[in-house]
């Protein structure tokens, strides 16, 4: 695979995952395209040597591996979800000429730049059907539906000085300014559109609004890729590709959890118990589950800061990575990233072994250090964890950066990690 199609295929995955339910449709859609065969929590499994399997939780969070009996496993975790608008249940606000919904900040957004962009809304939404069952959908609206307009400086001549953003009142999208407006048949037209004729009742619906600016190339090169949700869905490419990549006789796994942009504490979230329930189902024996978890590695990867040009005091000028330079080794001495001097040290061997470049990231030590799912993980399964990942400018707004050979410098790694 060339570099140009690795990035070609990044921007469709970009652009097609709006949700984390999104998202993992299409990692699903990839994993079977791959020959890799669908497994089902509630149900008992009997796994075959030479075979791939995936599996879902929450329609929001996967995980695919191989299975051939050995136990030395390359695993490459990553994360669904991205800092969105989060629509509350009883959105619908008409007041002061216009129709406007109530949201909520999923995750730690930078709400400033979310002003005058264009939203569409996905999300999942559950239903009774005639048949009194309930049962949940997809949606996408695609085309713009919505915008948050800023106030005017003429109206706050102070805000290029001091304007400050309330959640609760300031980041209303507005739809309309017509009254004849109603939620219920507005999801249930969505729901048409994706295939649903049938809705005796609407319950509940997990949406979120997104920008529908497509993912692009950017720079006089194209040195970046600017998009939505880069973090983390490159990572969630990198790992759909690296096992889809490998030989079934390779132990591989890859994983993507949702939540982790609000602490990973959920059933499908990396605290939760998807991972460890799929392993000890892989390996039922105890003595052969502690074996595998003590001679596997989990590659954590999650996007890192590069050093900003504008802001180069933001950094330790030692430990500050630059986009396009390679990947980032992510250390942190009060272990909110899990990478020790050994899977660092794997890591740095294999990547030199390639010609592949990588940098090292330690935040300023008078600054707070934010976290992955790999101490989550390396707490939870004891498993030795290295936290990775592509150099990225404006991590958590609504359009991010990053540079456009990193991720796939990333890829070669990973693959090479199975020869090691």
């Amino acid at each position: 695979m060339t570099q140009e199609n690795f990035n070609e295929g990044l921007l469709g995955f970009l652009d097609a995952s709006p949700t984390p339910f999104h998202a993992t449709q299409n990692m699903a859609g990839m994993f079977e395209n791959a020959g890799f065969i669908k497994l089902y929590e509630e149900q008992r499994w009997e796994l075959e040597p030479g075979k791939k399997y995936y599996l879902t939780r929450n329609d929001s969070s996967i995980i695919a591996f191989t299975y051939s009996g050995e136990k030395n496993y390359v695993m490459v975790g990553a994360h669904t979800d991205s800092p969105n608008l989060k629509v509350k249940p009883n959105p619908v606000i008409k007041e002061h000429g216009a129709v406007k919904f109530g949201v909520e900040p999923y995750g730690g957004l930078l709400l400033n730049t979310w002003f005058d962009r264009d939203f569409s809304l996905a999300g999942r939404v559950s239903y009774l059907d005639s048949n009194n069952i309930i049962k949940d959908a997809l949606i996408d609206v695609k085309k713009p539906i919505a915008i948050i307009p800023s106030l005017a400086i003429h109206l706050d001549d102070k805000a290029n000085q001091e304007r400050s953003i309330n959640a609760q009142s300031d980041i209303l999208p507005i739809l309309s300014t017509s009254d004849d407006f109603h939620f219920e048949q507005f999801l249930k037209d969505q729901l048409k559109i994706s295939g649903v004729d049938e809705v005796k009742e609407l319950y509940a619906n997990d949406l979120n609004f997104y920008d529908v600016q497509n993912a692009s190339f950017v720079g006089l090169n194209d040195d970046f890729i600017a998009s939505a949700r880069i973090d983390n869905l490159i990572s969630c490419y990198v790992g759909i590709l690296s096992i889809c990549s490998i030989d079934e006789s390779k132990p591989m796994l890859f994983i993507a959890n949702d939540h982790e942009e609000v602490g990973s504490s959920s059933t499908s979230g990396a605290g939760g118990s998807f991972l460890e329930n799929t392993l000890h189902r892989v390996f039922d024996d105890y003595e052969e589950f502690v074996q595998m978890i003590r001679s596997s590695i989990m590659i954590s990867a999650d996007n890192a800061h590069a050093i900003h040009p504008n802001y180069p005091s933001k950094h330790d000028a030692n430990h500050a990575p630059h986009i396009n330079k390679g990947s980032v080794i992510k250390i942190n001495a009060s272990q909110r990233y899990a990478s020790n001097s050994k899977t660092v040290s794997r890591f740095m061997n294999i990547a030199s072994s390639i010609g592949e470049p990588f940098q090292t990231f330690v935040t300023r030590s008078d600054m707070g250090c934010g976290s992955t799912i790999g101490p989550i993980t390396a707490t939870r399964l004891g498993i030795e964890t290295l936290d990775i990942g592509v150099p990225t400018f404006a991590m958590h707004s609504i359009r991010e950066l990053c540079g456009s050979k990193d991720a796939y410098s990333l890829y070669k790694i990973i693959l090479s990690f199975n020869d090691s």
